[in-house]
């Protein structure tokens, strides 16, 4: 095997044919047999995550079926050295994949890496990696259908710590399904609060309905959730609909103002008055309701259509979300063209980490020709850093820095 080098890779182990144990050292055991596991997506009842550790050489692991990244994570049940984990591939392998360590779940070290896997029987020796859980994070299909494991082993020294189970316990009543996407509402609110952070320096972004200022980029005012623009045609939509639901509301008198500031920066027609009526709206449960649905109807739901149609996971569900609030929805297309075109997508076949990297450049490099969003930091050190500890799944607890605030999740 080869290995395959690149950025955010904290741990390379190179592979030799034979693995040597020094003298007085203690010798490697079987530390993942029965330990409670887990899957991103199971196939079927008959192929669960258990499969791959319950010593059977009749069972396995069997993925969903589809291109794109796929994971199977074991509780090794306390932090341990991992010297040599041993795969035993079905019919449907991973051409690449990477053996990952964490110490809670969240945050991932590479202890391997390849792009030329071929099947059959992986033994990977001479690791040098600590962690409590395990994963085969499996990333570019090397046949068809998903992905498979007959057998996946573990080994090291044993543990310096006892033992503790984690829930899920080993074998689930039922078949799994794919791990969240944005869809699912506790990974919806993940990403809402992780777009609040940047675009209004809070994780409440509830309190935000009020919000309205010019921030001087050209788009005139600013307001609301999702920062709708009177210059963009957005905040035109979100009065335009509050006044089919509330035909007096405080903001309708506003509508010939909006309409023909739509595609400036002007302010004429809206001042002294309309920051005020904003705010007063923001206190009416059918304006909250309007911002919501504007939200979802012009930036999430396309974004993470468009996301799941190019394989990707949670991550880059985020990411294209987060570059709609920004660019627009037209804007993130042009972006995801520039980043297809360097990098096939998941569900072209590429490489979901790869294809992010390439992504996430072609959104930093949108962002700097703005001089209001020459601040690259709600990439840089909030998605970059999710996607260098592989987190596609933006499983929490999350840590990241945004204009220079420190933000937790979870």
């Amino acid at each position: 095997m080869r290995i395959a080098l690149g950025a955010g890779v904290a741990v390379v182990a190179l592979v030799p044919l034979a693995i040597s144990v020094a003298a007085n050292a203690t010798p490697d055991r079987l530390i993942s047999q029965h330990r409670p596991v887990l899957a991103s997506s199971t196939s079927s009842v008959s192929w669960d995550a258990t499969g791959a550790t319950d010593g059977d050489p009749g069972t396995r692991w069997s993925s969903v079926a589809g291109p794109g990244t796929q994971w199977l994570r074991i509780d090794l049940g306390a932090a341990q050295e991992v010297r040599r984990v041993r795969l035993a591939w079905a019919g449907e392998f991973a051409e690449a994949y990477r053996i990952q360590l964490s110490d809670n779940g969240s945050v991932w070290t590479d202890a391997y890496r390849t792009v030329s896997g071929n099947g059959g029987v992986d033994d990977v020796k001479n690791l040098a990696a600590t962690g409590r859980y395990l994963r085969v994070l499996a990333t570019r299909r090397g046949s068809g259908g998903g992905y498979s494991l007959w057998d996946v082993r573990a080994y090291g020294p044993g543990p310096a710590a006892p033992m503790t189970e984690s829930a899920p316990a080993a074998r689930s009543a039922g078949v799994p399904g794919p791990a969240a996407g944005l869809s699912a509402a506790a990974k919806k609110e993940t990403a809402l609060q992780l777009v609040s952070s940047a675009e209004n320096s809070t994780l409440n972004w509830r309190r935000e309905y009020g919000y309205i200022e010019d921030l001087g980029d050209g788009r005139g005012y600013t307001g609301g959730i999702a920062g709708f623009c009177s210059g963009t045609a957005d905040m035109l939509a979100v009065v335009s609909e509050y006044t089919k639901r509330e035909p007096g509301n405080a903001l309708a008198r506003y509508l010939p103002a909006l309409r023909a500031v739509d595609g400036s920066d002007s302010h004429e027609g809206l001042d002294p008055g309309f920051t005020g009526a904003w705010r007063e709206a923001a206190g009416d449960p059918a304006f909250r309701r309007v911002q919501e649905d504007a939200r979802d109807r012009m930036y999430f739901t396309p974004a993470v259509r468009l996301a799941e149609a190019d394989g990707l996971r949670a991550l880059g569900q985020f990411a294209y979300f987060d570059a709609a609030i920004m660019h627009g929805a037209g804007g993130l297309r042009e972006i995801r063209r520039r980043a297809a075109a360097a990098q096939r997508p998941p569900a072209q076949g590429g490489d979901e980490i790869t294809y992010l990297v390439a992504f996430l450049d072609a959104r930093a490099a949108e962002m700097r020709t703005e001089e209001a969003h020459s601040d690259t930091s709600r990439v840089d050190t909030a998605q970059r850093a999710f996607l260098r500890h592989t987190n596609l799944d933006l499983t929490t607890p999350l840590t990241w820095s945004v204009y220079g605030d420190r933000y937790t999740l979870g």
